[in-house]
């Protein structure tokens, strides 16, 4: 069915929602029966609205069916959620079930990173001066001043002596990598392979730096915390930019903006996720990564936990229970 056939049969349901919806949002009260009528014409629009995205209709469409079911789910169900269920329903089911569903770019993005991480860290191990392709020999020197078991305070050479400080400095610099990485996506999916592949190559040039030199203690139970929610983040953050990219290279039988804008709406919603896994590894990497006081053992004992913890969640949190 074109477009304008579509239109001329269903628009007067929609815009019957619509003319409800202005009153109701005006606080007006609904009586019993016009809330039935209302319910019944949220559940048509909802259909439509489905069907339009599957028949490919134009986005103003798409979006003005979507801002219709959006506030009148609102106004049905706004008595009956608190204002933080929708923030918990994304964090426990709908930011890992995305994750799941888009599992094709996640694992193109964890090749590029895991890849050249691994790659770097054996070559480095074989070859020290193989390090040097990647890091200055003066980044090298301040790595391995960091993270000289000598020094009382490991990880960074830190400008505040509060773990706040750290805290806000760790987000800053965190989210500023991942958005990178996502952002330069739209280079065709060029930048974020790029920031995935350099990311990846530095972390393992460091780590076998600091292996060869003998720091093995110091470095990896600092990062060994936090680098279950923070390289994870990376992966997804990259894993958003590749979809952005792939929906320009390949945008079927859509406008590249079109294919673009839909893609976008499911970056975006990674995106949100990754930002608070990089809140929590910048509060893990703060407080617990550079506290000294607990023994190696410990250390690794709560990084291989934290790993499990990460892994479990986007594996099966928010998957639909099966009824006998």
């Amino acid at each position: 069915m074109k477009q304008s056939t579509f239109e001329q049969l269903h628009a007067p349901v929609w815009q019957a929602l619509e003319a409800k919806l202005i009153l109701l949002e005006k606080g007006q009260k609904p009586q019993s029966g016009e809330l039935r009528e209302f319910a019944s014409l949220f559940r048509k629009v909802c259909h439509f609205h489905a069907l339009a995205q599957e028949r490919h209709y134009s986005s103003f469409l798409v979006d003005h069916l979507d801002n219709l079911v959006v506030r009148a789910h609102q106004q049905l169900y706004r008595r009956k959620h608190p204002i933080w269920q929708p923030l918990l329903q994304f964090i426990v089911r709908d930011f890992p079930a995305l994750v799941r569903q888009e599992r094709q770019a996640v694992l193109w993005a964890a090749l590029l990173f895991v890849g050249p991480l691994l790659g770097f860290f054996v070559a480095t191990l074989v070859n020290p001066d193989m390090a040097y392709t990647v890091i200055a020999p003066d980044q090298a020197a301040q790595m391995e001043a960091m993270y000289d078991p000598a020094n009382r305070v490991l990880g960074a050479a830190r400008d505040s002596d509060t773990n706040w400080g750290m805290f806000g400095f760790y987000i800053y610099n965190n989210i500023s990598v991942a958005f990178r990485t996502f952002a330069s996506g739209l280079l065709l999916g060029v930048g974020s392979g790029f920031f995935l592949t350099f990311n990846g190559a530095l972390i393992g040039a460091v780590a076998g730096h600091l292996t060869n030199v003998g720091f093995t203690t110091t470095f990896y139970t600092f990062i060994v915390g936090h680098g279950s929610f923070e390289l994870t983040a990376i992966v997804l953050a990259g894993a958003a930019g590749l979809k952005l990219g792939y929906s320009l290279l390949v945008p079927g039988q859509l406008t590249r903006v079109e294919s673009l804008k839909r893609a976008s709406h499911v970056a975006i919603r990674l995106v949100y996720g990754v930002i608070l896994m990089l809140v929590i590894a910048a509060f893990i990497e703060a407080f617990w990564s550079s506290n000294n006081i607990f023994a190696p053992w410990q250390k690794y004992l709560v990084g291989a936990a934290l790993w499990l913890v990460v892994l479990g969640y986007l594996i099966f949190s928010g998957r639909e229970r099966s009824h006998s």
